[in-house]
């Protein structure tokens, strides 16, 4: 698979999992569309928990590799809040109930 190839797969991978509620897949000459409706976990801010304990967390709580976790840490310091995971509500309530659980901030919606 060639450069361009893999970098539309990730492209449409990111689009879908991370922005939720359209895909687009491109199928020889038909655009087949599909409505998603997915749910978020919405990490914020806050001035208690260090760098570490979130990147942690992240990892255990949301199945974050390194790189995921400390991308979303410095959006979560920066920017004030981050999604951190998306699906279904069923998979995401025991998830975001286990980062409030261990004092992160963070809501479902």
């Amino acid at each position: 698979m060639g450069r361009f190839k893999v970098f539309e797969v990730v492209k449409l991978f990111y689009k879908f999992v991370v922005l939720g509620s359209k895909e687009k897949i491109q199928e020889d000459s038909h655009t087949l569309e599909k409505e998603v409706y997915q749910h978020e976990i919405i990490l914020y801010n806050d001035d208690v928990n260090t760098f570490d304990f979130v990147i942690d967390s992240l990892i255990n709580v949301c199945q974050h590799t390194i790189e995921q976790a400390e991308q979303c840490t410095w959006l979560v310091h920066f920017k004030g809040k981050c999604t951190v995971k998306t699906g279904e509500i069923d998979d995401l309530k025991p998830r975001c109930s286990k980062l409030q659980s261990l004092g992160l901030s963070a809501e479902l919606i």
